[in-house]
């Protein structure tokens, strides 16, 4: 990642920074434990009173897809920056083979038996686990924030490598916060909308992108599409946009536009997996309201930005 500082010196460290900005955080609520749980619960978040214990003693940290959601709540809910404790974890520990070569990595932002049935209906079962021929090279999304806070519009552009010959179309996941819709995929140059299915009720999004004309090895193609949202008013977005990603890719340009009404007082970039330490970094707005960030040679892992 492009000019990161990494929060501590390493998985032990950032653990331990994430338990102490937790513990204070629950101590500045000055909600309990029990308290805290039943709010989590509310939200459908489930995390045992036990678990936030272990948490905030560093005992252990959350890894799992659903712990990690509820930490999310959690910022919400002890009334702290969205990312802010996110940010902090450590990667995951690994178990058994590396997360660079394991294949079949569970998805960290929603697990694979919500995931699925969906690549089952656009004829993608095996998506999770083959060995795939082509390589994204490079992204770059462009997220609009409208005046209500929510997000508007996000337009990508990715640019691919073919690994083997007859590379024809890309499987696109796409998962909302806000799970009451998810956004119209369009295509906007050298590709069109194949196949495409939706889980309203976790807003997950899986469209099959086909290409122009399939490219052969070490060919390299760019497509660019966009998601747009209904609205006004826009779905919440939790003040953040992230990317997942479960292979390397090579760069990744994040930028954030913000409209008049809706420019943050603070935003900073934050990356969290693979084989680096999380780290933050404040970002400054520039002269059109908009913000970006920068990773090079990243993943697997998450990386994104997020704002007060």
């Amino acid at each position: 990642m492009a000019g990161g500082t990494a929060d501590g010196t390493g998985p032990e460290g950032a653990r331990t920074a994430f338990a102490s900005a937790l513990r204070a955080a629950i101590t500045g609520s000055g909600l309990s434990l029990d308290r805290i749980q039943a709010r989590l619960r509310a939200r459908g978040a489930t995390v045992s009173v036990t678990a936030l214990s272990y948490w905030q003693s560093g005992k252990r940290q959350p890894e799992r897809p659903g712990s990690l959601s509820a930490v999310r709540v959690l910022e919400e809910i002890l009334d702290v920056p969205a990312g802010s404790l996110l940010g902090l974890l450590p990667p995951p520990r690994p178990r058994g083979a590396t997360r660079r070569d394991r294949q079949g990595e569970e998805p960290l932002t929603f697990t694979r038996e919500t995931l699925q049935p969906l690549l089952d209906r656009v004829g993608a079962p095996d998506a999770l686990d083959q060995q795939h021929q082509l390589k994204l090279v490079g992204l770059h999304d462009r997220c609009e924030i409208a005046a209500d806070g929510g997000q508007r519009k996000i337009t990508s552009r990715a640019v691919f490598q073919a690994g083997a010959d007859g590379q024809d179309r890309w499987l696109l996941v796409y998962a909302q916060d806000d799970a009451a819709s998810v956004p119209q995929v369009h295509a906007v140059r050298n590709c069109r909308v194949g196949r495409t299915e939706t889980d309203d009720t976790h807003g997950i999004l899986v469209a099959e992108l086909l290409f122009d004309r399939p490219i052969d090895r070490g060919e390299t193609h760019l497509i660019e599409y966009s998601l747009t949202n209904a609205g006004p008013p826009y779905p919440e977005c939790r003040a953040t946009h992230y990317r997942e990603f479960r292979r390397p890719v090579r760069e990744y340009l994040l930028e954030i536009h913000f409209a008049p009404d809706a420019v943050p007082a603070r935003c900073w970039q934050y990356s969290r997996g693979g084989d680096t330490t999380p780290s933050r970094r404040r970002l400054r707005l520039d002269s059109t309201g908009g913000v970006h960030a920068v990773a090079m040679d990243f993943g697997p892992g998450i990386f994104g930005i997020s704002w007060e």
